[in-house]
């Protein structure tokens, strides 16, 4: 066989090729053999349909393919919990409890153009997950993620509540089990903010200034997604270097009218500046984009409702006005933030619901996340997402990425070795 004759060879070259050879028969051992570790954890039967295990794991072709862009397409096996099995449901997103009368909006998946998204599996997550721990931070969506996390998990473990106030705001969760910890920082404009006064809905925003409500707390969790949008669309005062620097829907005398972009840059720039110069923190960052809402016939103040019942198809709709510059915006600080964070040795990572969920305006509660009797006026809510719902694919997304991220690694380990 010719690849073995070493006639002629000199003896170094032939230790060396042999070194190298011998290191890459490793590399591929030690990647199928934690590969088929994740991968032995089944799901067993629900009283909602099997969740099918993937054959394999992520491969060569998977990481070539943008998860984040395809189709909704039916899964009549889904949902895989139900409102009566989830105790973690918040109320207002609890909309078959409120009488939502169809339910064809949990019966869909997400099939990615090029490749196909695994269901999530809380078995393989916990254990990708275990002595871990993972932040949401960002507005009442990031929550929303939580619990709908919370739920897909609960076919697996209960976790224990061992948060460190009593305010659903900021909740920590424990899966004793896997010694994996989850927690929620809320914090809406990211940056730190406060109401001009307890009556006001007007919001005083220091756009150069870190909230160490949560900045403080994520230096020692190994991966912090991190959400911010629909709370910059409302009455603000942008601050910069402690002077105002103009406001957006203010209504104040000798106000500047400022810009919502320059604003909404300047607090990602804080926010991944906040992140990336933390000590001693080496955790995974997630930028989860922005998840449009879907008022019709209305703004959400002046009769705005959603009644669609099935998902747009991707030629239907598309990504315009402020939704389309506040991602763009995201994207280019994301980028800036990326570069920056490989020197000090960070990953940071984007999950982008924002084409998905675009293509969602059944999936949200509208007026399904309350009573009608309720003696109070109530908005139409087309922002948040009921549970079941659409949002339970994020954790399709974010399991994948874990997936693949481990794949890398193991490989990256091994090469330097």
């Amino acid at each position: 066989m010719k690849f073995l004759h070493i006639e002629n060879t000199n003896p170094k070259q032939t230790v060396s090729k042999i070194c190298i050879l011998t290191c890459i028969i490793l590399l591929i051992f030690t990647v199928t053999t934690a590969l088929l570790k994740i991968n032995r954890y089944k799901l067993p039967s629900t009283a909602f349909g099997d969740l099918k295990e993937p054959e394999s794991l992520p491969s060569a072709s998977v990481k070539k393919c943008d998860i984040f862009s395809g189709e909704w397409v039916p899964n009549p096996e889904a949902p895989y919990y139900t409102n009566t099995t989830c105790w973690a449901i918040h109320e207002h997103q609890n909309c078959m409890k409120h009488g939502r009368p169809d339910s064809e909006f949990m019966k869909w998946r997400w099939k990615p153009n090029e490749c196909e998204l695994p269901m999530f599996n809380p078995f393989q997550f916990l254990e990708i997950m275990r002595g871990k721990s993972m932040a949401f931070v960002g507005d009442s969506i990031a929550r929303n993620h939580m619990q709908s996390m919370i739920c897909l998990l609960s076919r697996v473990e209960r976790p224990i509540d061992v948060s460190h106030m009593n305010d659903f705001s900021f909740k920590r969760w424990k899966y004793s089990s896997y010694n994996f910890t989850m927690a929620n920082y809320w914090t809406p404009h990211l940056v730190r903010a406060k109401k001009m006064d307890s009556n006001s809905a007007l919001f005083n925003v220091y756009i150069d200034e870190l909230d160490e409500t949560w900045t403080t707390q994520i230096k020692d969790f190994d991966h912090v997604i991190i959400n911010g949008g629909q709370w910059f669309l409302g009455p603000i005062v942008f601050y910069e270097k402690q002077k105002v620097v103009g406001c957006q829907y203010c209504d104040l005398a000798n106000m500047t009218h400022s810009n919502l972009y320059y604003g909404y840059r300047k607090v990602f720039r804080t926010t991944f500046r906040s992140i990336l110069s933390l000590e001693n923190f080496k955790g995974t960052t997630f930028l989860r984009t922005f998840s449009p809402s879907h008022f019709e016939n209305g703004l959400w103040n002046k009769g705005g409702k959603c009644v669609r019942t099935k998902p747009f198809r991707s030629n239907e709709t598309k990504l315009e006005g402020y939704d389309l510059e506040l991602h763009k915006i995201r994207l280019e600080e994301f980028k800036v933030a990326m570069k920056e964070g490989r020197k000090k040795g960070l990953k940071l990572m984007l999950l982008d619901t924002t084409q998905a969920m675009l293509l969602r305006p059944d999936g949200h509660p509208n007026k399904y996340g309350y009573w009608p009797n309720e003696n109070m006026t109530l908005y139409n809510d087309c922002v948040h997402w009921c549970l079941p719902g659409p949002i339970d694919t994020w954790s399709d997304f974010l399991l994948q990425m874990l997936k693949m991220e481990n794949v890398r690694s193991i490989s990256t380990n091994m090469l330097h070795r």
